[in-house]
């Protein structure tokens, strides 16, 4: 017996332990062997098929759609087949007016016998002008939501765009705290060689350690803020956004010429065609308030049978087969100015709407002249920044070279180390932000 409950406990122990490691197994992310570079162009493709918003204004376009298609079949005639079988409890009387002669009344007056069935295919059309414009509101309402998803998607490429370069950009730093935190540690140990062979003082190897220690610092801040846009951007593009992946280095493109971008600006951005959009939709509500004050006409036509037997021909040769058409004409003539008001509320949406419609206009200028200019200047910054890393490590070089023969002091040394870093940081920010700006144009132009 207590072999038994020893087993028992052994069994649990190794139950426990497999379901921990089979825990810790799903828990932490299993890198990659050598995952293959991640594009920009992939990395928005990923985006697409795991964002919320996205998705949503998707599905909004595809619900529009729909939309269109149902009004348009409110246009067409609709066909229904009509089977009824009706029993009513006789009076006691005897109706001779019926189509087979003598038979029991209902005690109902609306019904015709005691006993009628009905089986009938039913045509209905609806001709007026709601119909009509219920249709061209919903192609607008259509056109509405494709700019909203147009407009979605943009944002997404935006912010996907923006993690992207950012995430590059911390790759890129982190690489530069790791040569600063190397070149720091190199001179410490200069700066100790010159100490012992009595050529330097101990207050340079005190300040050259000051400076190792707050690179280290850096590049422990460094390998941070890389880790968390790292994750930022996992998020966006995997199911785990702990996945280890890599980014594939993009190119400096090209500023394109300034009539180019007006042009495809104007023609292909999602917000005016919105606004555009909306104002159609607003117009086209007000012409459907005012179609109430229109009459409507009803077409109906009925073929089948509506007989107290349920055959096509009754007793004594009656033929119960046939068929039966009414046009109904309804004329509006007092709703208490219900129309009346339905109408100004909707002039009032279409008047909204066209100062939203010029506001957009004036915006897009703006936002174009902004966005050029912003890309304008962060492309020449750019190239005056990656002359002054190049400046800067010639002078740290050189500074190096005169501490080693003892013409120049340590603080000249650190104050030439920082000036590479922060030269190749600012390098690395500018970059950020001149590939933002170009996407950004890009965006506005409609080119991704």
């Amino acid at each position: 017996m207590r072999l038994f409950y020893r087993m028992r406990r052994l069994n649990f122990f190794l139950f426990t332990f497999f379901l921990a490691a089979a825990w810790g197994q799903q828990g932490s992310a299993v890198p990659a062997a050598n995952p293959a570079p991640i594009a920009l162009a992939e990395a928005i493709a990923r985006a697409r098929a795991n964002e919320p918003n996205f998705a949503a204004a998707l599905a909004a376009a595809r619900v529009a759609g729909l939309d269109h298609s149902i009004a348009r079949a409110g246009l067409l005639p609709s066909v229904s087949y009509h089977n009824q079988a009706l029993y009513t409890q006789p009076n006691g009387a005897f109706n001779g007016g019926g189509p087979v002669g003598s038979q029991s009344a209902p005690r109902f007056i609306a019904n015709n016998a005691v006993r009628e069935y009905a089986s009938q295919a039913v045509v209905t059309e609806t001709l007026g002008v709601g119909p009509v414009t219920a249709v061209s509101r919903a192609a607008a309402a259509n056109a509405v939501a494709a700019a909203e998803l147009e407009i979605a998607r943009r944002g997404l490429v935006s912010t996907v765009t923006g993690l992207f370069y950012q995430a590059q950009a911390a790759d890129r730093k982190l690489s530069v705290a790791r040569r600063a935190a190397s070149e720091a540690a190199g001179f410490t140990q200069l700066t100790q060689q010159r100490e012992t062979a009595r050529e330097g003082a101990h207050a340079d190897v005190v300040k050259a350690q000051l400076q190792q220690q707050q690179r280290d610092r850096d590049l422990a801040e460094a390998s941070l803020t890389a880790q968390k846009s790292r994750l930022d951007l996992g998020v966006l593009l995997f199911a785990d956004p702990r996945t280890d992946y890599t980014l594939a280095p993009g190119s400096i493109a090209a500023l394109p010429a300034r009539a180019d971008v007006d042009e495809a600006a104007m023609r292909l951005n999602p917000e005016l065609h919105q606004a555009l959009a909306s104002l159609r939709v607003s117009t086209l509500d007000v012409t459907a308030a005012r179609a109430a004050y229109l009459p409507e006409l009803g077409l109906n036509f009925t073929y089948g049978i509506d007989a107290v037997q349920f055959a096509v021909n009754g007793r004594d040769g009656v033929k119960n087969l046939g068929y039966s058409a009414s046009a109904t004409l309804d004329i509006p003539v007092w709703d208490w100015l219900s129309t009346q008001h339905r109408v100004r509320q909707s002039e009032i949406l279409r008047d909204a709407a066209h100062t939203a419609l010029t506001a957009t206009q004036r915006r897009l200028v703006a936002q174009l002249d902004e966005s050029y200019a912003e890309a304008g200047t962060s492309r020449d910054e750019l190239q005056s920044l990656e002359q002054s890393v190049v400046t800067a490590g010639e002078s740290l070089r050189l500074t190096r070279l005169r501490y080693t023969a003892g013409e120049a002091t340590v603080l000249e040394v650190v104050d030439a180390q920082n000036s590479l870093t922060a030269a190749e940081i600012a390098r690395e920010d500018g970059a950020v932000r001149y590939q933002v700006a170009f996407a950004n144009l890009q965006l506005l132009t409609g080119a991704i």
